[in-house]
């Protein structure tokens, strides 16, 4: 179990995004507002064999402007993982074949395509509902990280649950300050992500967008490819010329777009940006 259930996530959606503080430790924390945003969203399969699904995501602005988001890759029985450690420091371990029978590795990258986190769980279903659930420390996501820095880690309880509509991501997250190895418990928060499907004209523009931005995207996750291969750690700096990493990756594409360089070229220059943040 899991290929088909994780094909019912590839389309087109009408997303709601809900994100609401629960509980602190500290008695005078203030709470930060709750968040309630909607999105239109493409679910791309960009790579899917029996054994892994790779899933572009692409935010559709107004009908007309495209965002590349996030993307998630699903490998069964996967042979390795690379665990968050805080601070832009990811340590990779092995995996035993045992711990991960009939089990789904979910990795999360980041806009940039860099690393962000990992789960591995099976697939479940119990009284008629299909499900995946894992526990897997994580870097801030943006909607934190622009607005705040009293915590580094985010302990992500991850429920993914299949509908007939589409599917939920339920979150019961943990924000940890992290430092010489001990754990604080900032505050707590509930996470409820819907997915409705929608017709896919409604996403038909996002398709088109990636059909021509494809190339140039290809090149980054290959060199990210190549790193996670072969390196024991990644650790990535938070800034490079007081811009994050997606930043200049934005910057470069742009470049790409206006000039059509070479392939060759392409990865010369994708080498040199994450050479910097490494």
């Amino acid at each position: 179990m899991g290929k088909e259930q994780i094909e019912k996530m590839c389309g087109c959606f009408s997303v709601n995004f809900k994100y609401a503080e629960t509980f602190s430790p500290e008695p005078y924390y203030k709470y930060h507002e709750r968040e309630d945003m909607n999105a239109v969203e493409l679910a791309l399969p960009i790579e899917k064999t029996d054994t892994k699904i790779v899933i572009q995501h692409l935010l559709v602005i107004n009908d007309t402007i495209i965002i590349k988001h996030w993307r998630e890759e699903w490998v069964y029985e996967a042979t390795s993982f690379y665990q968050y450690m805080g601070n832009r420091i990811w340590n990779k371990k092995s995996l035993e074949p045992a711990a991960t029978k009939n089990k789904w590795t979910q990795t999360v990258w980041e806009v940039s395509d860099e690393p962000r986190y990992q789960g591995v769980s099976s697939w479940v279903e119990n009284d008629g509902k299909i499900f995946w659930e894992s526990t897997a420390d994580a870097p801030l996501p943006r909607r934190e990280y622009t607005v705040r820095n009293d915590y580094n880690v985010l302990k992500r309880r991850n429920r993914i649950l299949i509908t007939g509509e589409g599917y939920q991501h339920e979150q019961d997250n943990d924000k940890i300050q992290r430092a010489d190895g001990k754990d604080k418990l900032i505050a707590q928060e509930k996470g409820y992500n819907t997915y409705y499907r929608m017709d896919d004209s409604e996403c038909a523009v996002a398709r088109e967008w990636w059909k021509k931005n494809e190339p140039f995207w290809s090149v980054v996750r290959t060199q990210w490819q190549q790193v996670i291969n072969t390196s024991p750690t990644v650790s990535l700096k938070w800034k490079v010329e007081d811009k994050m990493l997606h930043e200049h990756f934005d910057q470069l594409w742009k470049e790409w777009r206006k000039v059509k360089m070479s392939t060759n070229e392409t990865e010369e220059r994708v080498k040199q940006v994450m050479a910097k943040f490494m």
